[in-house]
């Protein structure tokens, strides 16, 4: 018998003539507190966000590609990496396509073994798109994928999402509920509330030191 067998054994062995502990599990005790009525949860997102400093703009579905040229602008941001598989690098790439002086954008398109020193020392900026934000904690949801891979939020400096308003949920059991989270699970669910920091060193704290140092939110609403 193998040793995996063995252990599997024992540990049968000793649920032997016990009962299984019944579940008093009450949904109730998580949401209840922390639920938001829909009006609510942009202005307690943007409150909990900017307190870690975090940036964040309200627009619409229809002017984020302007808004997002604007603030690339200002913050002297004059190349973007975008994922254009997704709808919004399509858009993206659509609305930049006559706009006068808009920023460069090159796609995360490789097997990151062949631009891994483009990306960690020439690439200033990304975008990417959020699969939804939580009220009660301030935080982003990222679901990295295929075409839009997880390095695309961690290495370059400034980081934009875009989040719709529709789609800030009030908890995060509501998220997990909507989901299905207990079947199925994403293998690299990200929650961010904030640019990167830490005060490791010297307890002085420090933007940027193991992800991005900007983080800028567009919440989009619906119109």
């Amino acid at each position: 018998m193998s040793a995996r067998n063995s252990i599997l054994n024992t540990l049968r062995a000793s649920l032997q003539g016990t009962a299984p502990i019944v579940d008093n599990f009450d949904a109730a005790l998580v949401t209840a507190p922390w639920t938001y009525p829909p009006e609510e949860r942009i202005a307690r997102l943007r409150q909990l966000m900017e307190t870690v400093h975090t940036e964040t703009h309200v627009t619409t579905t229809g002017r984020w590609p302007l808004l997002l040229a604007q603030l690339m602008h200002t913050k002297a941001v004059d190349s973007l990496l975008i994922a254009p598989a997704t709808a919004h690098g399509r858009q993206l790439l659509c609305a930049w396509e006559d706009l006068p002086d808009a920023p460069h954008t090159h796609a995360y398109d490789r097997p990151i073994e062949q631009w891994k020193a483009e990306l960690f020392n020439d690439t200033p900026a990304s975008l990417t798109g959020t699969l939804g934000a939580i009220a009660a904690t301030g935080s982003l949801i990222l679901w990295p994928t295929a075409d839009e891979p997880r390095l695309m939020s961690l290495v370059p400096p400034v980081h934009f999402a875009l989040l719709k308003a529709s789609e800030i949920y009030s908890n995060l059991y509501e998220v997990m509920q909507r989901f299905n989270w207990a079947s199925q699970m994403p293998t690299n669910a990200l929650l961010v509330s904030g640019p990167s920091k830490t005060a490791d060193i010297e307890q002085v704290l420090a933007y940027g030191a193991h992800g991005p140092k900007d983080l800028v939110v567009m919440i989009l609403e619906d119109a």
